[in-house]
This record gives structure tokens, sequence and C-alpha cells, in this order.
């Protein structure tokens, strides 16, 4: 017992001097592992004291086999927290069903390996509190596969302290959002990953939505894959993109290039159509009053509703029309024969 003590305390002055000359030499994944092992220390001294305490108490111990439902105050601030952050996360997140402490503190400990303090695990929690449903081992396959993209330490804790639902989503489905920007888009491994960096929010993204939206950008608007990443187009929906360039275009002042990439005009640049709040690009880039853009939004949206509706309507009566060949009589074998090769050559 006197030994663990002794390397608790020692963990313990560690980590507490995290910023002195000496332990600030160590490199960064050294450190991180002395603070998961100072955690793991803690919570190992603090259980030996409960039950040193047990020994010395009468009462009998609590029924074993069943899990601790949620972490105690005294095992939060061991960690780190404070009384008051302590509070807050006991009141914050819920018992996960079918969680243990135990889980808990894992799910803990790899935010802290990851370089984060618990000020900003706290801000984690609160923003996204399903992080407590991913399992330890889940976590750490999450980070390690975003590290392998590319993300180094800084971007890394930047992106997930921003966003971090990113540490809820599956490999597989993260790994198939990569694929499809690199094949698809034909994005290089650069660009995915200052796309991850920037927007991460892109890997939850309907599929078909992210394409068309590229495809908008590409084809409609000319503009090429570095100019994209550049101006962080994956931040905006595909409405708003839309609706600003439509903008634009009915008032003369964007044109689609032509195949030699050419236009009689100088097009506004995407920066200056995206990344600037609405009073900006209405009165400077559009030229126009906030009436204008008002009147033209109500009007844009009604025309794409319709649209929606009259391609639902055609799908409807193509399927209709295929209906009514299939119960037509057969009575004339020459009209029939003529009905179906239409009916053919028409799928």
């Amino acid at each position: 017992m006197g030994t663990r003590v002794a390397v608790y305390q020692i963990l313990r002055w560690t980590v507490r001097n995290a910023s002195s000359p000496v332990v600030g030499s160590f490199p960064r994944d050294e450190r991180c592992h002395l603070r998961s092992l100072h955690i793991g220390c803690r919570l190992s001294c603090s259980s030996a004291d409960q039950r040193s305490s047990t020994q010395r108490n009468p009462d009998p111990p609590p029924p074993s086999g069943k899990p601790v439902p949620e972490l105690s105050l005294r095992s939060l601030m061991d960690m780190g927290f404070t009384d008051t952050q302590a509070e807050h996360i006991r009141a914050a997140v819920p018992p996960v069903k079918g969680g243990s402490a135990v889980k808990h503190a894992a799910t803990l400990t790899a935010l802290f390996v990851l370089g984060l303090n618990p000020s900003s695990v706290l801000k984690l929690l609160d923003k996204c509190p399903e992080l407590f449903t991913v399992k330890e081992k889940q976590l750490q396959q999450r980070i390690s596969n975003l590290r392998k993209l590319g993300l180094v330490e800084g971007s890394l804790q930047r992106m997930v302290a921003h966003y971090p639902k990113i540490l809820t989503v599956p490999v597989k489905t993260l790994k198939t959002v990569v694929l499809f920007l690199k094949e698809k888009c034909v994005f290089t491994s650069q660009q995915v990953k200052d796309i991850l960096r920037d927007s991460p929010a892109v890997v939850l993204e309907d599929p078909g939505q992210l394409e068309y939206k590229f495809q908008y950008v590409y084809f409609r608007m000319g503009v090429k894959q570095a100019k994209m990443v550049k101006h962080k187009l994956f931040r905006f929906t595909l409405d708003e993109v839309r609706c600003r360039h439509t903008f634009l275009e009915r008032r003369g002042l964007y044109q689609t290039p032509d195949k030699k990439g050419q236009t009689s005009i100088i097009n506004p640049k995407l920066d200056s159509i995206l990344n600037v709040d609405q009073d900006t690009f209405v009165t400077h880039v559009a030229q126009a009053s906030a009436e204008e853009y008002d009147v033209f939004q109500k009007l844009v949206a009604r025309e794409w509703h319709e649209e929606e509706l009259q391609h639902g309507g055609i799908e409807a009566d193509s399927d209709g029309e295929e209906e009514e060949d299939e119960d037509d009589d057969d009575d004339d074998e020459e009209e029939t024969e003529g009905k179906s090769g239409y009916g053919k050559r028409r799928k």
C-alpha cells in the first residue's frame, strides 16, 4: 500500500507540474500517457481506500455483481474536475442503460489521453452527451483512424472540440465518405483531410445531397476542387449555395463558364458569395436591396417546390401508363404486339 501511495504522489506531482521545464520536455504522447496512468492510479487508490474503510466498517458490503450506475463526485474530482464541474457532469449526463462507473471512467480517460483538459471534456459532453454511449475501444479506434487520415495534434483536438459528434461516427461510415470524396469528387488526400478538418459535419450529410452539391458547384458554377476546399464549400447547405448563385445569375452577375472555362463577365469569387453575411452579400455582391432578396427567396422556394411536385407527378403518370398498357384488351393480335413493342422500347 505504501508503494502504491508513493507512485500516486509522484504521478500527481508530474501532472500538476506538466508545464515545468522538466516535465514539459517530455514528448506529448508520454505526457498524455502519464496523465492516463495518473487517473488510473487515483481510481485504484480510491478503490483501495474504500476497501480499507469497508474492512474497518462493520456494516455489510453492498451486493456484488451489480455495476455502479454513475460516477461519484469523489471519482470525478480525482480526475481533475472541480466540484462544480463534477456536479454539472452528474446533472447533465443521465446514467446510460447498462453502463457503469468503470465504463464512464474509461470514456473520460480516452478523452484525456487525446490531450483534452477537464474544461474541454466538459464542453464536449455538453455538446454531445452521446459520447458516454461510445465504448472505450470504439473511441480509440475512431481517434486512431482520424490520425491515419492526416489529422495531426492540434488540428485533431480543435476539430473534436468544434464537432464532438465526429467521435460517434463509425469508422466504416467515415471511410465511405472519404472514398466518395476521392473517387466521385476527385479530391486529393490532402484536400480530403482539409475538408474533414474544416467541415467535419460532412460525414453525416446525405450522400445524394453531397454529390449534387459538388456537381452543381463544379459544372453550373465552374468552380474547381481547390477553390471548393479553400473557401470551405462543405460548411454550407445545398439550398444556401443554390439560392445565392441563382440570385446573382438572374441579375446578370454570374455566368456558367463555357467548355474552355471562359465567361463574358467576371464572376464573383466563391468566397465572396458564401463566406459573408446576408447583408454584405445582398448589398455589395448582388448590388440589390434586402427587400428584393427576401422576395426572391420566397419565389425561388416556391419554384423548387413546384419542380419537385412536377417531377413526382411525371413519375406517377409514367407508372400509370405502364399499368394501363398491361390491362388493355388482347382482341387484336397485331395491336397487342405493337403496344408490347412500344412498351419495351419505352422502358
